[in-house]
């Protein structure tokens, strides 16, 4: 399936993201992109409504192993961590950080795309995948 590179109909979105229509699972999502080093560090902090958006799709340019944490970020999240095959590496449930210091969230294996999304969103997806045909290139 292919898909629009970048969606901005329907006044989705979050401010200085770009929005991308994904395959998870076999269903189209629209999510927030963050394919930049500055994009993927400040992620969802601040953020305590998706503009109608089911989640963040972090990109890398390559694998990755760094854990994520939870700072400044009002949402509590579930993170899927996906290999470069658009396979599922980890599911994580994250939960805002209330004091310093914050607790890190490390997924089991290295992965390529992780894809952060209000808690319990994940839970209708049954054959939980990324369908690498609707990812943008990872950035810098």
């Amino acid at each position: 399936m292919a898909v629009a590179a970048a969606c901005s109909s329907g006044g989705l979105g979050l401010p200085g993201f770009s929005t991308q229509e994904v395959a998870v699972g076999g269903e189209t999502w629209a999510v927030a992109v963050a394919d930049d080093a500055a994009e993927r560090a400040r992620g969802l902090m601040g953020v305590s409504d998706l503009g109608g958006l089911r989640g963040m799709l972090f990109v890398f340019p390559g694998d990755a192993s760094a854990a994520f944490w939870m700072k400044d970020t009002l949402l509590a999240l579930d993170v899927a961590f996906f290999a470069a095959d658009g396979s599922l590496v980890d599911l994580l449930e994250m939960v805002p950080c209330e004091a310093d210091p914050c607790p890190v969230y490390q997924p089991a294996g290295v992965y390529r795309y992780a894809l952060e999304v209000p808690l319990g969103g994940f839970a209708a997806v049954e054959d939980l995948r990324l369908g690498l045909e609707s990812v943008p290139a990872g950035g810098g």
